[in-house]
């Protein structure tokens, strides 16, 4: 394993381990609104201190990109250029969690000129360790991942997310919505981004799709499935989707027939969440 991903996959399990004894005792936990349906507890914050602390320890030169804390070096915001940044969600399902439903994920990433390089997600109430290092391929726990090999949109089982923070998208939502259920075998909405795109890589769906992403949802993830031999991309299946917030995830075929089905939803690029990356120089 690369030394960066192993230091990733022991903040991850840090973090993990954070999770699952909160998990013992929610109606404890402190939950804060950040916004309409968007809340964050003291587990996320806990999870992410422990993360950074960890990863700045070992790469103290780098920069994090962080849910609840934003761009930040050495604790303090971050200027200037930097070639490496870990993309951190230290809790992708708070609500799945703070309601005691078992869908949740920690993820890291690392990108290092532009390219993410270094990924875990990782599913503490299953142990279930999804990794990839790019060129090396994508693994779950010691098994070798690959998307699935289903070709016919009409019978592939798709993951999707609701636009839960912003109201003003649900009517177009729902016009997706009806175009894929009129077309796929099914439907799923489990609530946690990172956990819909480590399915894709590992071949239990066959194509997810999803509005509102932020990089830290979809960073980690988005290697998996592509070292995994599937295809990333926006919904007019181009490779800028970090930053889009608008994210199709499958297999190449199935790809192909989404953003087919997409492509005429365009949406605003996230202008406010890549301006707390630097441009590179």
């Amino acid at each position: 394993m690369h030394p960066l991903l192993n230091t990733a996959v022991k903040a991850a399990r840090r973090a993990g381990a954070i999770i699952n004894r909160a998990s013992l005792d929610i109606d404890l936990i402190q939950v804060a609104r950040k916004d309409r349906n968007d809340f964050v507890t003291e587990v996320d914050r806990a999870c992410e201190a422990a993360i950074i602390d960890i990863l700045a320890t070992a790469y103290p030169d780098h920069g994090f990109l962080a849910e609840e804390t934003g761009y930040t070096r050495g604790g303090k915001p971050a200027t200037g250029s930097l070639e490496n940044v870990w993309i951190i969600d230290p809790l992708d399902g708070t609500t799945n969690f703070i309601h005691g439903m078992p869908v949740y994920a920690v993820s890291i990433a690392l990108m290092q000129k532009g390219q993410i390089t270094q990924a875990v997600v990782y599913d503490p109430s299953r142990d279930e360790l999804f990794l990839a290092s790019k060129g090396k391929g994508a693994m779950l726990n010691d098994r070798r991942l690959r998307v699935s090999k289903r070709d016919r949109i009409d019978e592939a089982l798709i993951g999707t997310g609701f636009p839960f923070k912003r109201q003003e998208q649900i009517d177009l939502y729902v016009s997706m919505f009806k175009a894929f259920s009129s077309r796929v075998a099914g439907l799923r909405r489990p609530g946690a981004a990172a956990i819909d795109l480590a399915y894709v890589a590992a071949g239990r769906y066959d194509g997810f799709f999803e509005m509102g992403l932020q990089p830290w949802d979809a960073a980690a993830g988005s290697l998996l499935i592509t070292e995994a031999g599937g295809y990333v991309g926006n919904f007019k299946g181009e490779p800028d989707y970090l930053f889009s917030e608008n994210l199709i995830a499958a297999g190449p075929k199935v790809f192909a027939q989404m953003v087919a089905m997409l492509s005429p939803y365009t949406l605003p690029e996230a202008a406010a969440t890549r301006a707390l990356m630097p441009q590179q120089d």
